[in-house]
């Protein structure tokens, strides 16, 4: 992608994230950098039970604070503020504990379509490249509910609904 180009795809997702009320969302002024590192810390993160709050707090710091979340010294001052172990933090991402774990993943997403981020897997079926708009994002989980939840009115016990209202089976 051109600098041209990136630039107006960089502006779409801070508009995108302004809509959505995700303010400041900062991605020009970003330093870049290899997230492999922070992959891990984030494998790490989720093994201890912190998924969502290590995501926040990376999202937040780079994107809200436009600080830099690739180093070992950036991951520990997060781990910090997670109330991780900032010893067993810092010897997981020593040792590289989730690296194979982050390749794999990364190896998996790029079979179902990813070629950079963001992407967003939903249901181990659908891959969305890009950032969406919401109500994209929205008819997609629709869309993968309905696939594995499917309304069968002639089954069983199920409801069945028409213009009418509902009926269902009672047993007694």
């Amino acid at each position: 992608m051109g600098g041209t180009q990136a630039e107006a795809s960089t502006r779409r997702i801070e508009a995108l994230a302004a809509a959505e009320g995700l303010s400041p969302y900062r991605v020009l002024d970003n330093q870049v950098g290899n997230t492999d590192l922070t992959h891990e810390f984030l494998a790490h993160a989720s093994a201890q039970g912190k998924n969502r709050t290590a995501w926040d707090a990376i999202f937040d710091t780079y994107f809200g604070k436009a600080k830099p979340v690739f180093s070992l010294d950036d991951l520990l001052a997060l781990a910090d503020t997670l109330g991780l172990d900032r010893e067993q933090t810092r010897q997981a991402l020593a040792q590289h504990r989730y690296r194979e774990q982050v390749r794999d993943d990364a190896a998996r997403a790029q079979r179902l379509g990813a070629t950079g981020a963001p992407f967003i897997l939903i249901d181990g079926r659908y891959g969305v490249p890009g950032a969406p708009d919401s109500d994209t994002l929205l008819d997609l989980l629709r869309t993968a509910w309905d696939d594995t939840h499917p309304f069968n009115p002639a089954g069983g016990d199920a409801p069945a609904c028409g213009s009418d209202g509902c009926a269902v089976a009672v047993h007694g």
